[in-house]
């Protein structure tokens, strides 16, 4: 069998299952750390249960991710997570999930190991969403689960601080309520709703126009360039106020 035919007939199998998302489907892309709580709580030391230097290291991973060939126009991280909205009419490798998959998850495990300087992973999946109220209802759930993970991690490891065991914290926050969990901060004088955004709400990150100063000496005046930038935002807002953000980046 000469090689051409050997090659067709070989490509069937590699690309039997190669679905590609149909035109006019929001595309967001969810990409998640593996094992990151062995890797941040054994191999490497981060404060718990926050630490702006992990932060910092998911903010970096997401602009490069937002910078890697893909037209993303929002971006958006909590915990060891990314969320990335692309354009809408984004037509990159055909649509095709597995490449988006493989080569986010790629980008993403490649920048944040040689960041941090230890083997990290993180894996990847996309989600089809119809409609623009779709897309706003994804991400306020991803801003809702930033908040319910906030509250649990500050109460848990309050209690681990305190020496209670680890099945033993997890337990005494099992079951209760918002208002609960708060009321169990308070009584150790933490003040839930004075914590850091980001910590609560997560970080957002969208294209800006930059405005740069500067001189021109040949024509002795003042000019003005801009270029497209990413804003990190740490401040973010909930419920409707966050929904129209979103609602902003959305055609």
């Amino acid at each position: 069998m000469k090689f051409d035919e050997l090659d067709a007939m070989m490509r069937v199998y590699e690309t039997a299952n190669d679905r590609c998302v149909e035109q006019g489907v929001y595309m967001v892309a969810r990409i998640d750390g593996r094992s990151f709580t062995k890797l941040t709580k054994e191999k490497v030391s981060f404060n718990a249960p926050f630490d702006v230097r992990f932060r910092e290291l998911m903010a970096d991973t997401t602009r490069h991710l937002m910078n890697c060939g893909f037209k993303v126009t929002y971006g958006y991280s909590e915990s060891d997570e990314i969320s990335l909205l692309f354009d809408l009419d984004i037509n990159a490798y055909g649509r095709k999930v597995r490449k988006y998959n493989s080569i986010l998850a790629g980008e993403a495990s490649a920048k944040f190991s040689l960041m941090l300087g230890e083997l990290a992973a993180f894996d990847c999946r996309i989600c089809e969403l119809p409609d623009r109220k779709t897309v706003v209802d994804y991400f306020r759930w991803r801003n809702e689960d930033a908040h319910r993970n906030g509250l649990n991690a500050h109460c848990y490891w309050m209690l681990r601080k305190e020496g209670v065991a680890k099945g033993a914290a997890a337990a005494q926050i099992e079951g209760r309520t918002l208002e609960d969990k708060v009321a169990l901060l308070a009584s150790r004088g933490i003040d839930f709703y004075t914590l850091p955004k980001w910590q609560l709400r997560g970080t957002a990150f969208y294209w800006v126009d930059d405005e740069k100063r500067g001189y021109n000496p040949k024509e002795q005046r003042e000019v003005v360039s801009s270029k497209r930038a990413i804003k990190t935002d740490i401040y973010l807002p909930e419920g409707e106020a966050y929904a129209q953000l979103v609602r902003g980046m959305l055609p």
